[in-house]
C-alpha cells in the first residue's frame, strides 16, 4: 500500500465509505498539492450515456465501453478525457499527467476543445469522465484518517480497465496482505 497521495496513484474506497458517490469506487489522483487540494476521476462508474448522444466526433476514439464514466461529484455538466500515448510523444491536444510514476507515464489529458482528428492515430485508449471529485486542502488526508480511503499504487491497466464496475476487486485482490482479503467484503458489510 502506498503511504501518501501522489498524481498517478489510486484512492481506493474502503468499505465503510458508504457516500453514494463514492461507494467502492477507483479513484485516479490528477492533481495534488498540499495548499490547494486534491483532484481525481472516478474510474469505475460507466454511465448509461453514449459518447455519441453528448460528443460524438470523440466515439471513434473512445475505449470500450463508449460511454461517459460517471467522474465524481464535482461539474457534472462539463467533461475531461484521459488518453495513453502508444510512445514517448506528446502530441497536440494531449497533456501529460505532472507525475514520474511509470504506470501511469503515457496518460494524459486530452483537450476536448481540439479537433478529434489531430489526435486521431496519436493516442492508444481514451475514456471520456463527466465530473470529477474534488478535495479541498487537508480534507482527503482527514478522510483517509479516518478510514474511507486506500492510498495504493495504480497499473498501466487500471485507468482503461475492460470491466470497469470489477475494478475495485481487482486493485484489492493484487494487494500484499490483509488488504487483498477486502476485495471479498459482500457488497452489504452487514452480511459478512
Amino acid at each position: 500500500m502506498a503511504e501518501a497521495i501522489y498524481v498517478g496513484g489510486l484512492l481506493v474506497a474502503t468499505p465503510l465509505l458508504d457516500d453514494p458517490n463514492f461507494r467502492r469506487s477507483v479513484v485516479l489522483v490528477l492533481e495534488h498539492d498540499h495548499d490547494g487540494g486534491t483532484l481525481g476521476v472516478v474510474l469505475n462508474r460507466p454511465s448509461e450515456i453514449a459518447v455519441t448522444q453528448v460528443l460524438p466526433l470523440w466515439d471513434p476514439l473512445v475505449t470500450g465501453p463508449s460511454v461517459l464514466f460517471e467522474g465524481g461529484p464535482v461539474h457534472t455538466d462539463s467533461a475531461l478525457a484521459l488518453a495513453v500515448v502508444p510512445s514517448g510523444a506528446e502530441p497536440l491536444g494531449w497533456r501529460r499527467l505532472p507525475t514520474a510514476t511509470p504506470s501511469v507515464s503515457r496518460l494524459g489529458m486530452v483537450d476536448l476543445d481540439a479537433p478529434p482528428e489531430i489526435l486521431q492515430g496519436e493516442i492508444a485508449q481514451m475514456r471520456i469522465f463527466a465530473g470529477y471529485a474534488g478535495w479541498s486542502s487537508g480534507q482527503l488526508e482527514s478522510e483517509i484518517a479516518e478510514g474511507a480511503w486506500y492510498v495504493v499504487d495504480s497499473e498501466p491497466g487500471d485507468t482503461f480497465f475492460p470491466d470497469p464496475r470489477a475494478l475495485w476487486r481487482h486493485v484489492l485482490r493484487r494487494q500484499r496482505g490483509e488488504l487483498a482479503f477486502v476485495a471479498t467484503c459482500p457488497d452489504d458489510p452487514t452480511m459478512n
